[in-house]
C-alpha cells in the first residue's frame, strides 16, 4: 500500500509539476489575478508592485548566490572530496544509503543550509557511484529532504534576526520587539530541538522505507564520474608563479579568517550570513591549495547558481505583489496574516502562524521576505494574545522551510549538481512534506500549551 501511495504521487508530479522557471511564472500570475479582488487594487497597481519588487532583493539574491557557489566549492576541495568520499563506502545496502544521506544531509542543513544542501548532494552522487541498486531519484530527494530542518537551525535567518540588537529589529516588528529574542529561546530551545530531532529521525525512517523493492531507478556511475583537474606543469613566468602560489592562498586565507575571528571572538559579533560567505570562501582558498585550482573549482561550481540568479527577480517581484499596498489600503500578506490571527487562540496561534508562513512560502521562498511580511503583524499579535516571542519567531521559521520541499526553488542547486529535474525528486518530497508537517504541527501545539 505505501509504495502505491509513493508511486501515485511520482506519477502525479511527473506529469503536472513544470519546470522551475515556469512554476515561477505561473505562481507571479496567480498573485496578481488573487491581489486585485482581494486588495481591491486595479491591474496598474499590480503590475507596479510587480515591477517595483522585481529588483528589490539584489542583495540578497548575491548572498544566496554567494553562499550556494563557495559552498560548492568548498566540497569539491580535495580533503573534503576524499572524506566524503570513504564516508560513502560504508552503506551496503540501498535502503542503508538513503538513510545515511537523508541524516548526514539533515544534520548538516541544521548545522549551516548552505553547506548541508549541496554537501548532500555530492555525498548522494558519490553512494550512487559506488553502491548499485540504490534509486537515484530517492537519493537525491533524501539529500534535499534534510533541508526542511535549516529554518530551524544554526544559520536560521529569522532566529538570528531575532537575536541580532539594534533599532532595526524594533523598526521590522513595528516595536513590539525592543530587545533582542536570544536563540536560547528559538533554535536551541528544547521544544525546537526535540522537534528537529524528531523530524530527522522520522525521514530517516521514512525516505529508507520508500526505496523499491524493485524497478529501481539507477544511474550509469561512469555518468557521475567528475572530471580530475588537468595536472599543473611546471611554472615559469611570474604570472605562473603566482597563480600557482600557495603561499599567495595562505596569506588571502589568514587574512579573511582572521577577521572572523576579530570580528565574532573579539567584537561580539554573530555569525550571519556574510560571515558563513567568508568562513567557506577563504576555507575554501585555503583548502584548494592554489589561487588557480580554487578559480577552476569556482567557475565550475557557478553554474548552480544560474537558477537562483534566474527566479529571484521573478520572486522579488511575487513579494512586491503580496507586500504592495494600492489605493485601498489593502495589503495582500496582511489579508493572508489577518485571515490566520482572526481564528487563533493562544494555544493555535503558533500553529495557524506557521501554516500561514508555509503558504506564503509558496510565493515568497525566502526567510528574509517572510520577515518582511510577516513580522510587523504576526509578533503584534502574538504579544496581544500573550505567545512567546521566540515561539511565534519559530513557527515562521518552520512554515518557510517546510513546503520547500514542494517548492522547486531551493531545490535548483541541488538539482544541477545531480543533474536531475524538479519532478524527477518532488514525488518523494510530497511524502515527506506530511511526515514532518505532522511532527512540526504536533510540536508546536505542545509548545504553545
Amino acid at each position: 500500500m505505501f509504495q502505491k501511495i509513493i508511486k501515485a504521487c511520482v506519477k502525479l508530479v511527473q506529469r503536472y509539476l513544470p519546470e522551475p522557471f515556469i512554476f515561477a511564472i505561473i505562481l507571479t500570475f496567480i498573485a496578481a489575478i488573487l491581489a486585485m479582488p482581494i486588495c481591491h487594487q486595479t491591474p496598474i497597481e499590480v503590475v507596479e508592485h510587480w515591477g517595483n519588487g522585481v529588483w528589490g532583493l539584489l542583495a540578497f539574491a548575491m548572498q544566496m548566490a554567494l553562499v550556494l557557489v563557495c559552498g560548492s566549492t568548498l566540497a569539491a576541495a580535495p580533503v573534503i572530496k576524499q572524506g566524503i568520499s570513504r564516508l560513502a563506502s560504508l552503506p551496503k545496502t540501498p535502503a542503508g544509503a538513503i538513510a545515511l544521506v537523508t541524516g548526514i544531509s539533515a544534520i548538516a542543513c541544521w548545522l549551516n543550509w548552505g553547506f548541508g544542501l549541496i554537501v548532500g548532494v555530492i555525498f548522494a552522487k558519490e553512494i550512487a557511484r559506488k553502491l548499485p541498486g540504490v534509486d537515484y531519484r530517492l537519493l537525491i530527494a533524501s539529500a534535499y529532504s534534510g533541508f526542511v530542518v535549516w529554518h530551524a537551525g544554526l544559520s536560521g535567518s529569522i532566529p538570528l534576526t531575532m537575536a541580532t540588537p539594534g533599532d532595526a529589529l524594533a523598526k521590522a516588528t513595528n516595536g513590539v520587539l525592543t530587545n533582542p529574542v536570544p536563540v536560547s529561546q528559538t533554535i536551541l530551545d528544547p521544544h525546537n530541538i526535540i522537534m528537529v530531532v524528531v523530524v530527522i529521525v522520522a525521514l530517516v525512517a521514512v525516505n529508507a522505507m520508500m526505496h523499491p523493492k524493485k524497478d529501481a531507478i539507477v544511474v550509469d556511475p561512469a555518468l557521475l564520474v567528475e572530471e580530475e583537474p588537468k595536472p599543473v606543469g611546471e611554472a615559469n613566468t611570474p604570472a605562473e608563479k603566482m597563480e600557482n602560489s600557495r603561499l599567495l592562498s595562505w596569506l588571502v586565507a589568514i587574512l579573511g579568517l582572521g577577521y572572523l575571528v576579530i570580528k565574532l571572538f573579539f567584537r561580539g559579533g554573530s555569525l550571519d550570513l556574510n560571515s558563513v560567505i567568508m568562513l567557506f570562501l577563504f576555507v575554501g582558498v585555503l583548502l584548494h591549495g592554489t589561487p588557480l585550482a580554487y578559480v577552476h573549482a569556482f567557475t565550475k561550481s557557478a553554474s548552480g547558481a544560474a537558477g537562483i540568479l534566474l527566479q529571484f527577480p521573478f520572486y522579488a517581484g511575487i513579494m512586491g505583489i503580496i507586500t504592495g499596498v494600492g489605493h485601498s489600503g489593502i495589503c495582500f500578506g496582511t489579508v493572508i496574516s489577518d485571515a490566520c490571527i482572526s481564528i487563533s487562540t493562544p494555544t493555535t496561534y503558533p500553529l495557524l502562524t506557521f501554516l500561514c508562513a508555509a503558504i506564503l512560502n509558496m510565493f515568497v521562498p525566502s526567510g528574509g521576505g517572510h520577515w518582511a511580511i510577516q513580522a510587523p503583524i504576526m509578533f503584534a499579535a502574538g504579544a496581544n494574545l500573550g505567545v512567546d516571542p521566540g515561539l511565534t519567531g519559530t513557527a515562521i521559521a518552520w512554515g518557510d522551510a517546510w513546503t520547500n520541499l514542494i517548492q522547486p526553488f531551493w531545490a535548483i542547486p541541488a538539482l544541477a549538481i545531480a543533474k536531475l529535474n524538479a519532478k524527477d525528486i518532488m514525488g518523494f518530497c510530497i511524502i515527506d512534506l506530511f511526515v514532518s508537517g505532522l511532527i512540526i504541527c504536533g510540536g508546536l501545539l505542545i509548545w504553545a500549551c
